[in-house]
């Protein structure tokens, strides 16, 4: 079930007050916590999308939020896991359908509230990350108005708050794992 695999994930990881958050969020919430209709705040899986050389991110400029970040969406009944909904949104996001994950492994936590637009008041993101050749075609889904690929040094200015940081975290994360060295091309 995608919640005992989600707190599973979450114990693995060090010791944090965001962390204990997601714990106690997700005990009291229940698999609720997994549905787009399980209430106003509820988890959804995300994926920082990397070249090889981890020196670029594909990023989708959200219509909603109106803001550049990385893809991501609400769990699905079908999704196993937090981590296949994050595949599974970067895939229809991005147009490409057979990008891989590099783990399992959760690499960003992001709890942010939503204003104008949305129909839930806060997301408890979980971030995973992905490496793929930027000679794939990217396509642009309903829920973004552009995909585009982003020099790591010249990233857009309409970024949500903290996502540099987070991005940043991400990358060294991701480019730390086993067969995740320069001129990996995972999916691609």
């Amino acid at each position: 079930m995608p919640l005992e695999d989600l707190l599973t994930r979450l114990r693995t990881l060090p010791d944090s007050k965001r962390k204990e958050a997601y714990l106690r969020f997700l005990n009291a919430a229940g698999t609720a916590a997994l549905r787009k209709d399980g209430g106003p705040e509820h988890v959804t899986g995300s994926c920082f999308v990397f070249s090889p050389g981890f020196d670029h991110v594909l990023l989708c400029f959200h219509r909603k939020g109106q803001f550049w970040v990385q893809f991501g969406g609400h769990v699905e009944p079908e999704d196993a896991s937090v981590a296949e909904t994050a595949q599974r949104e970067a895939r229809e996001e991005s147009g490409l359908g057979d990008l891989a994950l590099l783990s399992p492994a959760i690499m960003d936590l992001d709890r942010h509230d939503l204003q104008g637009g949305f129909s839930c008041s806060a997301h408890w993101d979980v971030g995973f990350a992905a490496v793929i050749s930027r000679d794939v075609v990217t396509t642009v889904s309903d829920e973004s108005e552009a995909v585009r690929w982003f020099p790591i040094s010249e990233l857009p200015a309409r970024l949500p708050e903290g996502f540099l940081e987070r991005l940043e975290y991400v990358r060294r994360t991701a480019m730390s794992l086993p067969g995740a060295g320069y001129g990996t091309t995972r999916g691609g």
